[in-house]
């Protein structure tokens, strides 16, 4: 089920009445959320709920054992290992197989080999890589003694598969999640209004800027050959509007909907296009992947506490493994792989841990220094964009050599699409003002704000807008993933 679909806008507020009107109680309103999140997941196709019911159940399994096994070291790391292999195997099978079996084939043909192994027709499910990787991080967390195991299992079927976050994020740590579904929870109006607004600016995220600027992206990606260097630098800025957009759009949505549940979700975006630098681009972009792969692959791997070149070597296993986490092709692994070379430059130069605030913390503008080096980080966000959209490396490389190489001669973007860019250009000024705050309708209970005609002269403008501009009507970005 989509956010930006009718049948959502009948599903979230029949789950609402029911969970504050009928449903009382802790146990009751957690089993009312595992119902709800698999009518909504099962709303595609509803033979993948057995996926999502069965990694869930192995991890509960995994975190009941490696408490059985306390004190037994051993038969809790077997434990704790047996269920990362089965979790990764479901995930491997239905994301990788087929790209591992070609790329195996090409490889093993260029020798004059051939396997007699065929490509399988999987469907992918949706947000698997999600809701696979917020089940590791459980069994993990109980191994390392972050949290106790749960007994309640409807309570972690509920944490699992709780809808607003299930197939695009934020993925959630059990250490974060999981206590809220074991507390009781009363209906907070205050914290309700305020998700609300969380996503009507998701919604115009999405359905303004990110559906309109896919209108120019797929129209033009293919014919990327006949377009200017400066159209196809343009066309990647579109793109890289389009995927924040998009991605930062959902989070803030799923996070308005947990909070009209009572339950608070970590933060994803935290104006990514105003950094300073590469890595401080990473600090503030996917938050919840960024720290999950930080956490769970680059600090058991030695992370920044060894020689600088270890630690390089590191920064290049997570990103190869973060790219291939995107998809099976090549271009986000070469994506991945683009983003570990620049942190192993800012890395080498003793600049990455730089720029903790964010820019212009305390003033209204950024000075020049900043504003070149946002520039920088921009630009260089840009191409790695171009990777990830490519369809395959080929395109990838031919559409950067024209880029840099024949800047002015070739078509130009219509002129009807750069009111597109306003838009965009729009999205950010107003984020750039708010950059202090969670979301960008989180007004200060000062001044103008605190008439109420104001805010809500403010809220019916934005539904206005949206009715108006809102844009051809796209699956989003991160739903492949």
């Amino acid at each position: 089920m989509l956010f930006n679909s009718f049948q959502f806008a009948i599903f979230l507020p029949t789950v609402f009445l029911l969970y504050w009107l009928v449903f009382r109680g802790r146990r009751w309103q957690n089993l009312l959320i595992v119902i709800a999140s698999y009518v909504f997941y099962g709303w595609w196709i509803w033979r993948m709920l057995f996926l999502i019911a069965l990694t869930s159940f192995c991890s509960y399994v995994a975190g009941l054992l490696i408490e059985h096994y306390e004190g037994q070291r051993r038969r809790q790391q077997l434990v704790s290992a047996a269920n990362i292999v089965v979790n990764l195997f479901i995930l491997g099978v239905f994301k990788y197989y087929n790209f591992f079996v070609e790329n195996l084939d090409a490889l093993l043909g260029s020798m004059g080999w051939h396997l007699d192994w065929v490509t399988m027709n999987f469907i992918l499910p949706v947000g698997i890589s999600f809701y696979t990787f917020q089940a590791l991080s459980y069994s993990i967390d109980v191994y390392q003694k972050k949290l106790p195991a749960t007994h309640d299992i409807i309570e972690f079927f509920a944490y699992i598969s709780f809808f607003p976050q299930l197939v695009a994020g934020p993925i959630e740590r059990a250490t974060n999640l999981l206590p809220q579904f074991h507390r009781s929870r009363t209906f907070d109006y205050a914290k309700a209004v305020d998700g609300l607004r969380q996503m009507l600016w998701g919604f115009f995220k999405k359905l303004i800027i990110a559906d309109n600027c896919a209108t120019v992206v797929n129209e033009y990606w293919g014919q990327y050959s006949e377009l200017s260097g400066w159209s196809l630098f343009l066309l990647g800025v579109f793109f890289a509007i389009q995927i924040y957009s998009d991605f930062s759009g959902y989070s803030d949505i799923a996070i308005g909907c947990a909070r009209l549940f009572g339950f608070n979700l970590m933060r994803n975006f935290n104006s990514p296009y105003f950094s300073r630098s590469i890595p401080e681009f990473w600090r503030r972009w996917h938050i919840s992947l960024t720290t999950w792969f930080r956490d769970y692959v680059y600090f058991p791997l030695g992370g920044s506490r060894c020689d600088k070149w270890k630690i390089i070597r590191n920064v290049y296993i997570v990103w190869a493994i973060s790219g291939l986490w995107h998809g099976a092709n090549w271009t986000f692994v070469c994506w991945g792989l683009f983003h570990a070379t620049l942190l192993a430059i800012y890395n080498l130069l003793g600049i990455n841990t730089k720029y903790k605030n964010i820019v212009a913390y305390g003033k209204w503008l950024p000075n020049i220094k900043e504003v070149l080096q946002m520039s920088l980080t921009f630009f260089l966000a840009v191409i790695g964009w171009i990777i990830f959209r490519a369809d395959n490396m080929t395109q990838a490389v031919d559409y950067l050599a024209k880029m840099f190489t024949d800047p002015l001669n070739g078509r130009m973007l219509p002129e009807e699409y750069h009111g597109y860019m306003i838009w965009g250009l729009a999205l950010l000024l107003i984020e750039f003002v708010q950059r202090d705050k969670e979301h960008a309708l989180q007004f200060p209970n000062i001044g103008l704000y605190k008439c109420r005609f104001v805010r809500w002269g403010i809220y019916y403008a934005i539904l206005l807008v949206i009715a108006k501009f809102a844009g051809e009507p796209q699956s989003f970005i991160y739903f492949q993933f």
